[in-house]
């Protein structure tokens, strides 16, 4: 991390530094150095879908007049409209916030499954047993993304930060607080 803090508060990206967030767990006296989020390239497949799906939506409209009423076509456009807009509205919220914080006393994963159930994974810093970084393929080496999983001490859950921009620099952050932490 720099010496000199430079705060960044951007609400769509996927990696920000000295974000001026707090979170449910907040503790008090706590400071934040990174928020991440799945980089948005990984994103492209739900983007590309909801395209289809409106074209092929649209395209339909053309065919089906011929044998259903206006007042017929306007409910199954109500209907389809609402199940697009529902998927795009529920990859974007999946997408916005699953995220991961890192702080000077934290490593936490925050995982939203559908829209009902949240699960929440902490470590502390003095746990931290190890950290490994994946990243394979064209499109994780062209955008430099990939998964870090940091690994806890014991029986403690694992913390894993999956399709998170530069995962490199993002271990080499936590290795410089773990530093920190144990005076090296």
């Amino acid at each position: 991390m720099e010496n000199n803090p430079k705060s960044e508060n951007r609400v769509f990206f996927s990696y920000l530094i000295y974000p001026k967030i707090k979170f449910e767990t907040y503790e008090s006296g706590e400071k934040v150095f990174l928020l991440l989020r799945a980089h948005p390239i990984t994103q492209l497949s739900w983007i590309v879908n909801s395209i289809i799906i409106f074209i092929i939506f649209f395209g339909v409209n053309f065919v089906i007049p011929s044998f259903l009423s206006l007042n017929q076509i306007f409910v199954l456009n109500c209907f389809g409209l609402v199940f697009i807009l529902s998927f795009i509205w529920i990859s974007f919220l999946n997408w916005y916030f699953n995220v991961g914080i890192i702080t000077n006393r934290r490593v936490i994963d925050v995982d939203f499954h559908g829209i009902l159930y949240k699960e929440l994974t902490i470590a502390r810093l003095n746990k931290i047993e190890d950290i490994t970084v994946k990243s394979g393929g064209y499109f994780a080496s062209l955008f430099d993304y990939g998964t870090v999983f940091v690994q806890t001490a014991g029986t403690e859950a694992n913390v894993e930060f999956i399709d998170i921009p530069f995962p490199s620099q993002v271990v080499q952050n936590i290795n410089q607080l773990l530093g920190k932490k144990h005076g090296v």
